[in-house]
């Protein structure tokens, strides 16, 4: 899982070189990516609205596509779109409008075409033989960005599982001849086909990948056990990526974490440990921007990552308050919350760059009661949001009255580290002591609570 090649990764490296200029498949020239970055690509976008779907959410659907394939490093040239009443079963698209977008794709010099819709391999496949060029959908461009960004040896294994898991349905178009016979030394004997070698050297690697992140995974439950014994609450910023989160990230906690203009620019969990204005301290994390259709196998292979957004006792919902479509951004991030159990988890809404569109984020504000307007660039409104995170996280606490002897010390300096105080007198037996606590701590104080004078909230 390090960053040198294994000797699994260079086998399966070879057995998807291919000869052709272009991406991935029979026409793929580059086996560490489906969008060859070897060159800027010439890339025509082709979508297919189905009957029933959402006009105006197919077209915001192609404006994200193209923004994805730039920051793949390849160059949309041309767009066409489809209305069907469905799939078509061989291409998706049909013959015919098949054979028109390879006419478009010839008259730009086009080398790609990618589908806003998701391809089965068998339609991929037929595809790319009536197109001439490589045939791909969303789903490639977003792993092949993934594979750019991801910097840990974690998210590097988990999008390498997620590659592989595409890859394996689709290895009968690779560029190599199947048809020839394999032998020599690890093979079952000279009647394995060269198609069983690389899928079974492809599924060996899947079988390590899974194992080394079952490992990383039970790591971090034991991180997050830890975590949990302490009186500190876990709060995830999630959102539509590009929507600032790694920036509310820095600004709250100087955390230094990459920072740029672009989309999916980090991919790795951040944590930092934050203080509220009330003295409560929590653990702040940063996760991976989601977007429309977000792959499964995405969501699949970062289930690690994702545990923190199921576990945390708050979510922080970031939305680009100068996003034209901010709502569809939203149901795009509730959307994978739901798949990954974290639906039910307590969610604030951060309307976010509110210095770029200050009209606009407040008028997202007013749809949502209890949402908060803020910069994460300028600073505005983050003593505001801290606030609102201190009061959420409030909720989850008991606020009880204690009489703690003066000869107890120790205890007196365990409930300033475990709760938070909201008053503190002296009395003729001992010190009386307001104070907020979580459940956990209030059984270990059970012999010190003052039962003519015991609160709860």
């Amino acid at each position: 899982m390090g960053d040198q090649p294994t000797e699994e990764t260079e086998e399966l490296d070879e057995a998807f070189e291919g000869e052709h200029r272009g991406a991935f498949g029979e026409f793929g020239g580059e086996s560490s990516g489906f969008i060859d970055r070897a060159f800027r690509e010439r890339i025509v976008l082709a979508s297919v609205t189905l009957s029933g779907d959402n006009i105006e959410e197919a077209e915001a659907s192609l404006d994200e596509l193209a923004r994805l394939v730039d920051t793949a490093g390849a160059d949309p040239v041309a767009r066409v779109q489809q209305n069907r009443l469905s799939p078509d079963r061989a291409t998706y698209v049909g013959s015919g409008k098949a054979e028109e977008i390879r006419q478009i794709s010839e008259s730009l010099d086009a080398d790609t075409v990618v589908f806003d819709n998701e391809l089965s391999p068998a339609q991929q496949g037929n595809l790319e033989k009536i197109l001439k060029r490589s045939a791909l959908d969303r789903t490639a461009v977003i792993l092949d960005i993934f594979a750019q960004n991801a910097s840990s040896p974690e998210g590097k294994a988990q999008v390498e599982l997620a590659q592989l898991r595409y890859r394996l349905p689709r290895l009968r178009r690779s560029g190599r001849t199947f048809s020839q016979q394999a032998g020599g030394i690890g093979t079952r004997g000279p009647g394995e086909t060269q198609l069983e070698v690389d899928r079974r050297r492809l599924m060996r690697r899947i079988t390590k990948l899974e194992g080394n992140l079952k490992q990383l995974r039970k790591n971090r439950a034991t991180q997050s056990k830890s975590r949990k014994r302490t009186s500190n609450r876990a709060v995830a910023i999630v959102g539509y990526t590009n929507a600032g989160k790694s920036t509310l990230l820095n600004a709250l906690t100087d955390a230094g974490v990459l920072v740029e203009d672009r989309l999916f620019a980090t991919l790795d969990a951040t944590t930092r440990r934050l203080a509220l204005p009330g003295g409560e301290a929590v653990f702040l994390t940063d996760t991976v921007g989601f977007v429309r259709k977000l792959p499964h196998q995405l969501v699949e292979a970062f289930t690690s990552t994702l545990d923190v957004v199921v576990d945390a006792d708050l979510l922080l919902h970031l939305v680009d308050s100068s996003d034209p479509d901010p709502s569809g951004s939203i149901n795009a991030v509730r959307t994978v919350l739901k798949e990954i159990g974290a639906d039910t988890v307590p969610e604030v809404f951060v309307f976010n760059k509110a210095d770029l569109d200050p009209v606009a984020a407040q008028q997202l504000k007013a749809r949502e009661p209890g949402s908060v307007v803020c910069s994460a660039t300028t600073g505005e409104g983050l003593e505001d949001l801290l606030e609102v995170v201190g009061s959420h996280l409030r909720r989850l606490t008991r606020t009880v009255d204690l009489l703690i002897p003066f000869d107890r010390g120790d205890i007196l300096a365990q409930v300033h580290r475990e709760g938070e105080v909201v008053d503190e007198t002296s009395g003729s037996q001992g010190w009386l002591i307001r104070a907020r606590f979580e459940e956990a701590s209030v059984g270990r104080l059970e012999e010190f609570i003052d039962p003519a004078t015991k609160t709860s909230s």
